[in-house]
């Protein structure tokens, strides 16, 4: 096969599944299934190239699939800590603390945990565990959709400054894009301010007292040693990036030492109980949602096809002719992760601009990683935060157009203003 056709091959096959993934709702085609198939066959016309050999094809193949892999193994052990935490009910420690009836003290209280919480778990997990305790304490659905609307704002800005909150920094920081120490000190401000502007426009007409508060949350009573668990696994995931820094090991190194902490920890607290074994490791690795990883999986490696062909560095080319301006090009970056996956959208970022052209903690990569974790905000579809809100409380596309998006783009868009005053007065 001549180069041009087998590239022109691997281009088509990946806007037929991107395509793919971005209609599954409509074409019933669940996108795991779409990525895995992409994976396969864009690397399959990379192989059949000619004047490229079978050993040159093969090790650019485990080449990609080390980097990737060390993502993979670091989300399955972040999802089995946060998960093990869960089983145990171990996020009452946070939500027995959440208790008022009045609208807009209970917004901005709730905004405040989604977006500190999210950075140390996740922008998916918080604010399933913040809405589940919404649907316990405000019984009356159309009561609580703004706070809802909210959680997935906050918690998406939460997830954007720190290295464990968002997948997408996840795998800037895993690639040496950025550092921890850097990423924090740099998006901190612009993300919080995020979150603060879209709390305070929408809890600006929010008056009065919820009419069906539950004063007391009705939640099941905690499992045994369900404490102990949630400072243990709250403080394996803060041990992560510290972990790192000491030993120079790479972070899903650091994330496994944590789960086999915890690992052992939960094995001795309950091995003598038959009762307990859904507290056990082996059982919450079933509730894992493997669905997600082998979709992360399967872009990745498609993304590393496309980066193996020279795809991504021609894409750059053409947006430093056509924009220019790096600062729009985030920018651009982030309202598109509102209609498509950020996953993709970051890891061909990362492939259109090499580590070498931009450094470990470039400005390039931190508007990336606060676009990509903010702009999914924009449409209920652009995060996995707002699918799961849209598929916890039903709500539609269009309500949510209508309500929230112009107050995600707005703090979206005076985030990113934050970030780049910043850098015009501390450089």
């Amino acid at each position: 096969m001549g180069e041009s056709a087998g590239h022109l091959l691997i281009i088509l096959v990946f806007a037929i599944g991107y395509l793919a993934i971005i209609f599954e709702n409509s074409i019933k085609i669940n996108k795991t299934a779409s990525a895995l198939l992409m994976a396969v066959f864009t690397w399959m016309f990379l192989f059949l190239i000619k004047g490229s050999t079978l050993t040159e094809s093969t090790f650019r193949l485990i080449e990609h699939l080390g980097s990737v892999s060390q993502i993979i193994f670091f989300l399955l052990g972040a999802m089995t800590l946060v998960e093990l935490i869960d089983s145990h009910k171990g996020f009452r420690i946070v939500t027995d603390v959440i208790q008022t009836g009045s609208k807009r003290k209970l917004l901005w209280i709730m905004g405040l945990v989604a977006f500190f919480l999210s950075a140390v778990l996740d922008n998916l997990t918080t604010p399933i565990v913040l809405i589940s305790l919404l649907r316990k304490l405000v019984p009356e659905r159309n009561e609580r959709l703004a706070l809802g609307a909210v959680m997935v704002i906050a918690a998406n800005a939460g997830g954007a400054w720190t290295p464990i909150g968002d997948v997408t920094t996840t795998m800037l920081w895993i690639n040496g894009n950025i550092s921890t120490a850097a990423v924090m000190k740099s998006l901190f401000l612009p993300s919080f301010l995020s979150c603060l502007l879209a709390l305070a426009i929408t809890g600006w007409n929010l008056k009065g007292r919820f009419a069906h508060i539950v004063e007391k949350a009705q939640q099941e009573e905690p499992e045994p040693g369900a404490r102990l668990i949630f400072w243990c696994g709250f403080g394996g995931l803060v041990f992560v990036p510290i972990f790192k820094t000491i030993t120079g090991l790479p972070p899903f190194m650091s994330i496994l030492v944590a789960l086999g902490a915890l690992w052992v920890i939960t094995d001795l607290m309950h091995y003598k109980y038959e009762r307990r074994a859904h507290l056990l490791v082996p059982h919450v690795l079933t509730k894992i949602d493997t669905s997600g990883v082998l979709f992360f999986f399967g872009i990745l490696l498609c993304i590393g096809s496309l980066e193996a062909i020279g795809i991504l560095r021609e894409l750059a080319d053409f947006f430093n002719q056509t924009i220019g301006n790096l600062a729009a090009i985030a920018t651009i970056i982030g309202l598109f992760s509102a209609v498509v996956d950020n996953v993709p959208l970051v890891a061909a970022s990362m492939g259109m601009y090499s580590i070498e052209s931009y450094p470990m903690d470039s400005s390039l990569w931190m508007m990336i990683a606060y676009c990509a974790g903010t702009g999914g905000s924009i449409l209920i579809i652009g995060s996995a935060a707002g699918v799961a809100y849209m598929g916890m409380e039903k709500v539609s596309f269009i309500w949510y157009l209508k309500k929230f998006s112009l107050v995600a783009l707005i703090s979206y868009l005076f985030g990113m203003g934050v970030y780049l005053l910043q850098q015009a007065i501390f450089g």
